[in-house]
């Protein structure tokens, strides 16, 4: 069956609530110090504000992927981005960190049902050959998210207060999602049987073996990248003596290696390959994170913040692609597990890099994910390869 052809004016839509999702996952990373002043807090116990989000965003799809496949992904979408202005307006007025930490719980919930959903619907709307560049144009979208969150909300929060940067961004999901939930009433869902369900959907994404294998490594990339990745604000901030607004910025250098990506992604597809692309983006990683690791001025975490962004894009739009092609019959369900299995990995790393905050140091949580990220990397491209050498799937 083919796909239909691709509807860009709701594609920019989601693309708006996608950019607002990512913003809110990765606004608390340059506040952290900030909040622990607020809430006289260590930083493993505000590090629950990051942990808790990402292990709500991935629990929670395995009800958004099957709720999509049934009711059809823009309504849902539009939906949870409506959800996502109650969690960051509780975020905004939370008198305690026992609120706050609730309030991203919420907001984690609701996100859930943004970002991931959008991918299925452009795995149902685009040919598996030009996936990967549609897929990198939405790269783009959550990557400026990205960026915001952590240098505008870093810097919202130093001029206006941390309280700020939430409200703003209950403004911008109640906007993006009243237009899209507008523009859902007009769109009609293939329909789809609901004699289904939701286990017999996920079991069947789970029996093929590769399916298997591209979730334990999205499992291994969340665990590895994205804890790394909260904890550079602090650690510049603590190291080096630099504003909190400073440090956002610094960080957001990892969202424009992560746009330029996805401005070279189609000359990159044709020469590297998916392989090459995988092993390319590991090395990267490592190089980055080592030099965060050891660096003796603030300077240094400039280049290496770019190259990681670049690296990470590199390897997880490689997993991306190969996670709408796991299932293409229960798509939605499909993609919402990669999610999950990505930010149960995210969840687990970023508790565990706090406990070795708390009781190392910061410097051995990027050397850490500096040794894992390139071996990650090359064995998925090997294993990339290898398939790619065998006949397709039915």
């Amino acid at each position: 069956m083919s796909a239909r052809p691709i509807d860009t004016r709701t594609l920019r839509l989601m693309g708006i609530c996608a950019f607002a999702s990512m913003a809110s996952m990765r606004v608390c990373d340059a506040m952290l110090a900030s909040l622990a002043t607020e809430f006289s807090a260590t930083m493993g116990q505000v590090a629950w504000t990051i942990s808790g989000f990402a292990l709500a965003y991935g629990v929670l799809q395995l009800f958004y992927g099957p709720l999509g496949d049934r009711y059809g992904k823009l309504r849902i979408i539009g939906f949870a981005t409506l959800a996502c202005t109650i969690g960051s307006a509780a975020a905004a007025i939370s008198p305690t960190l026992e609120w706050l930490v609730a309030s991203r719980i919420l907001s984690g919930v609701a996100a859930a049902g943004i970002i991931p959903l959008t991918m299925a619907w452009i795995g149902d709307s685009v040919a598996y050959e030009g996936r990967q560049e549609v897929l990198a144009r939405l790269l783009g979208a959550t990557v400026f998210g990205m960026i915001c969150g952590q240098w505008l909300g870093g810097l919202v929060a130093e001029l206006a207060g941390w309280r700020a940067a939430f409200m703003l961004l209950a403004v911008v999901f109640l906007v993006g999602g009243a237009m899209l939930a507008k523009r859902a009433r007009a769109w009609v869902p293939p329909l789809r049987s609901g004699s289904e369900s939701a286990c017999c959907r996920m079991s069947s994404v789970l029996a093929s073996p590769w399916a298997r294998v591209v979730l334990l490594v999205a499992c291994i990339e969340g665990a590895l990248a994205f804890s790394a990745l909260a904890f550079i604000p602090s650690h510049l901030q603590a190291r080096f003596g630099i504003s909190m607004s400073m440090a956002g910025a610094i960080v957001a250098l990892y969202g424009i290696g992560g746009l330029l990506y996805s401005r070279c992604a189609p000359k990159l597809v044709q020469r590297l390959g998916e392989s090459g692309l995988a092993r390319t983006g590991g090395v990267c990683l490592g190089i980055a994170f080592a030099t965060i690791a050891t660096a003796r001025a603030w300077q240094w975490a400039l280049p290496a913040c770019l190259l990681a962004g670049f690296g990470f894009y590199a390897l997880h739009n490689t997993l991306q692609t190969h996670a709408t092609q796991m299932a293409p019959a229960v798509r939605g369900t499909a993609v919402s597990l990669f999610s999950c299995a990505l930010f149960f990995g995210q969840s687990l790393g970023v508790l565990a890099a706090a406990w070795i905050v708390d009781t190392r140091s910061s410097s051995m949580v990027f050397a850490l994910s500096a040794a894992g990220l390139p071996l990650l990397g090359a064995a998925f491209a090997s294993l990339v390869g290898r398939r790619q050498r065998q006949p397709r799937e039915a």
